[in-house]
């Protein structure tokens, strides 16, 4: 499926053209940590210190880095309150939130059919 640009800087777009900047959206969205970030704050804003108790797993170094990749996205907004030390949340903005829906429905699907998903390297 193709759909026309409304910003006009290009023809369209087509996530199966070796091109389209869909493809750098969906390695953003893709990501498990940017999956379960979004999730994680889908009520309301979080620091990050709660995100990664939250995100079991994840390094300081790692969720940084997501962090930042979604606020470039338009995704997160991270606010700086003054305080000793800095007070930083971190909240979805109106885009974060539309996606959050579709990306909380995958990993329901996910939770929901984990029995039946063979693990990798596993022969049919």
């Amino acid at each position: 499926m193709t759909v026309s640009c409304a910003s006009g800087r290009h023809d369209q777009h087509d996530v199966y053209a070796a091109q389209c900047p869909c493809r750098e959206v969906l390695d953003l969205l893709g990501n498990k940590w940017s999956a379960l970030a979004i999730g994680a704050m889908e009520d309301g804003p979080r620091r990050f210190g709660v995100l990664q108790r939250r995100l079991q797993g994840v390094s300081p170094k790692v969720l940084t880095q997501t962090l930042r990749r979604l606020e470039d996205g338009g995704f997160v907004d991270r606010t700086v309150y003054p305080a000793v030390p800095p007070h930083v949340e971190y909240a979805l903005t109106d885009l974060g939130r539309g996606v959050a829906g579709p990306l909380g429905q995958l990993r329901d699907w996910v939770e929901s059919h984990l029995d039946e998903i063979r693990p990798a390297g596993t022969p049919n």
